[in-house]
């Protein structure tokens, strides 16, 4: 007598599931991922926009002999009688102004100073430029630390959607390379946005994930989380090169002594020769030590160089070059370097142009998909399919993300206790979100 077949146990995450998932992110990722893939095509050309911005003070006659630096220090601060003196940029060249920072009122404000006369020919806000202003957009939406954790979150679900587009994306059945790596653009308006969603996701993800993963050490919470775990495992660092937050006002600090503008001098004498990238930033020494701080900040990170240098007798005390870093360090350096697209030249700048070019449409065309197959009355995710088995290996990558990314993990928990506890016994909520009913006996819905 013949067996009946046996049910065959349904492979899980199936098609649907992974596809509500890529919903899901989506809707939680793309407004504020628009707004990260603009301002960050724009922080791309930070030296170009600088050089443009600031271009008409760097064409000053060069006949006159220049004063020395504790001179136009000195008029700087003659001309801000309340301002007081946190730093300076060597000129680039004889024609260029000297660009010297003070802090007045909690603010620190670029002076523009002419080299030979002392005159301080403009002055600006230094988190009014505009590069800063879009740099703040980009890093935290204007909001502060709590931007920060929307950039962070944005980051972490437009990974998971990036992987469950891959999943989504990869090929059964192969019939030629139209539709997976070749968008057919002649086979009707269904086929043709979504090849374009699926293939340029395809041609962009790689980089995609590297963007994101690079620029999470700038983030306020994972940079912290980051940090820590460097305590933890012994790996920290007295002073990382880069910034996870900074504070929206200047802290004064009262010097010990009176601060020595003529050690400026020497301490220009002795790094000039260096030729060190630009911009090379100098910065006075602190209470009541004597060693002037100078700093190559050129955004190409393994270039960078600290030194300290005595402002008294004008010799090098110490210098810490890219190489003399920390491997993590140069690693997030490097990716840093990656991110802003100064690694290599303008090459990096245009991958980084396509990349996020590739996201904007990624997002639009993933809007116009989603407007043309939803039903009408319902948000149009896809529908939720039977209950599912557990899987050790789907466990096991949530909870791998979770701790590389906790702030990811927490909020999976809270979608998951929303949807699970409140969302569902609602009938109109449940009925226009696609969910089952809270007596249904599946695991999970999303």
């Amino acid at each position: 007598m013949k067996q009946p077949d046996l049910p065959r146990k349904r492979p899980w995450p199936d098609y649907r599931a992974v596809w509500r998932w890529h919903f899901y992110a989506g809707l939680l990722s793309i407004p504020i991922l628009l707004v990260l893939s603009i301002s960050g095509t724009i922080y791309l050309f930070k030296p170009q926009i600088e050089m443009w911005e600031e271009a008409q003070y760097d064409v000053f006659e060069s006949g006159e002999q220049p004063l020395a630096m504790s001179q136009q220090i000195e008029a700087t601060l003659a001309a801000l009688p309340s301002a007081r003196f946190h730093s300076f940029e060597l000129p680039t060249s004889s024609v260029a102004a000297s660009r010297i920072i003070v802090t007045q009122n909690g603010e620190r404000i670029r002076c523009y100073v002419h080299q030979a006369t002392g005159r301080n020919h403009a002055q600006k806000v230094e988190a009014d430029r505009f590069i800063a202003v879009v740099r703040r957009l980009h890093g935290e939406l204007f909001l502060g630390n709590r931007g920060s954790y929307l950039v962070e979150l944005t980051a972490c679900w437009t990974l998971v959607l990036i992987f469950t587009g891959l999943y989504l994306w990869w090929p059964r059945k192969w019939a030629g390379l139209g539709g997976v790596l070749i968008p057919r653009l002649r086979s009707g308006k269904k086929i043709f946005w979504r090849d374009i969603h699926s293939v340029s996701g395809i041609w962009i993800s790689g980089f995609a994930i590297v963007l994101i993963l690079s620029g999470l050490p700038w983030s306020t919470f994972w940079g912290n989380y980051f940090r820590n775990v460097r305590h933890w495992t012994g790996t920290a660092v007295a002073r990382q090169d880069w910034e996870i937050s900074r504070p929206r006002k200047e802290t004064e600090t009262n010097p010990t002594k009176p601060l020595d503008l003529a050690a400026a001098d020497r301490v220009v004498k002795a790094t000039v020769p260096l030729n060190l990238p630009a911009p090379v930033v100098i910065t006075p020494p602190q209470g009541s030590a004597n060693e002037w701080k100078v700093q190559s900040m050129t955004q190409n990170r393994p270039y960078r160089a600290d030194l300290t240098v005595d402002g008294e007798s004008g010799e090098i005390t110490s210098r810490k070059d890219f190489g003399d870093r920390h491997p993590i360090d140069q690693v997030v350096g490097v990716g840093i370097a990656l991110h802003e697209g100064q690694l290599f030249g303008w090459p990096n700048q245009l991958l980084g142009v396509v990349t996020t070019a590739g996201l904007i449409l990624l997002s639009f065309s993933g809007i116009i998909l989603w407007w043309r197959r939803r039903d009408r009355g319902v948000l149009g995710a896809p529908a939720v399919g039977a209950a599912p088995r557990l899987s050790l290996g789907l466990i096991a990558i949530v909870l791998g993300l979770a701790v590389y990314l906790p702030l990811f993990g927490a909020s999976l928990l809270a979608v998951w206790l929303a949807e699970r506890f409140v969302l569902r016994r609602s009938p109109g909520i449940r009925g226009w979100l696609g969910l089952r009913a809270p007596t249904s006996p599946e695991v999970a819905a999303v």
